[in-house]
């Protein structure tokens, strides 16, 4: 399979009220790819990621995930061909257990269809136990979604983006309000869980970006500021000056 063209973004803006989120925007991630998109508030980040994910509609410009338009679909069909989202804030079932929020987020049981016939197999359990264990949560799978830490409640929600195995993930600030030790093993876990697909996200810590990232963005006013690695992002005047240096 071809490791070029997964994702490609092309002239891509997206106007509100006259205000330009994100501005003529070209941006491509290849398969297996681990990047990490950063820049200052306001930058155009979420909005990336609100776009590829159909949450937002651009202005302009076309967004290719393999052969498909994204912008022509739907956020459930753009789910269903193979792209997750985890967004800001934990959204999880804390009136439910860690398996069956696990469970509940399992492709076959999101239909109408599925729900009512829906049985725990060998197969979804296996799956589930897969899971829990990427995501350090196999001790916790009897527990309440509600009384985890908060760390333990983000790692839960990239677990039910995980049952639904897509390609592409895309996760929004992941380690916001994570300890030190959180944080280090939140970096194994994307390590682990970027075998086999591209993860994009979104950081401001960059500590932790150094720990995980391949390819750094930089985002400045909704325009590509800068891109390359680590390194070569830290010691761009450009980015020193908008962001790093702050």
């Amino acid at each position: 399979m071809a490791t070029g063209n997964f994702l490609s973004i092309t002239n891509l803006t997206v106007s509100f009220d006259g205000f330009k989120a994100v501005d003529d925007l070209n941006f491509s991630v290849d398969e297996g790819e681990l990047r990490v998109v950063i820049g200052p508030n306001g930058a155009g980040k979420t909005t990336l990621l609100d776009m590829i994910c159909g949450k937002t509609k651009p202005t302009n410009g076309t967004i290719k995930f393999r052969d498909l338009e994204l912008t022509q679909m739907i956020e459930y069909q753009i789910n269903r061909a193979g792209v997750g989202r985890k967004f800001q804030t934990p959204s999880i079932y804390e009136d439910l257990t860690v398996l069956e929020n696990l469970e509940i987020s399992y492709p076959e049981k999101r239909s109408v269809t599925g729900s009512l016939f829906f049985k725990r197999t060998a197969e979804i359990m296996e799956k589930i136990e897969t899971v829990a264990a990427q995501i350090f949560l196999t001790e916790e799978l009897g527990t309440k979604a509600g009384l985890l830490s908060h760390g333990q409640k983000q790692w839960l929600e990239i677990g039910l983006c995980l049952t639904q195995d897509p390609e592409l993930l895309l996760l929004d600030e992941p380690v916001a309000g994570m300890s030190a030790r959180e944080r280090e093993q939140t970096a194994e876990l994307l390590k682990s869980v970027s075998a086999g697909r591209s993860l994009v996200l979104i950081e401001h810590d960059m500590a932790f970006v150094e720990l995980i990232a391949q390819t750094v963005t930089v985002l400045h006013q909704g325009k590509l500021l800068a891109e390359g690695s680590m390194q070569e992002v830290q010691s761009d005047e450009r980015v020193i000056d908008v962001y790093l240096g702050n």
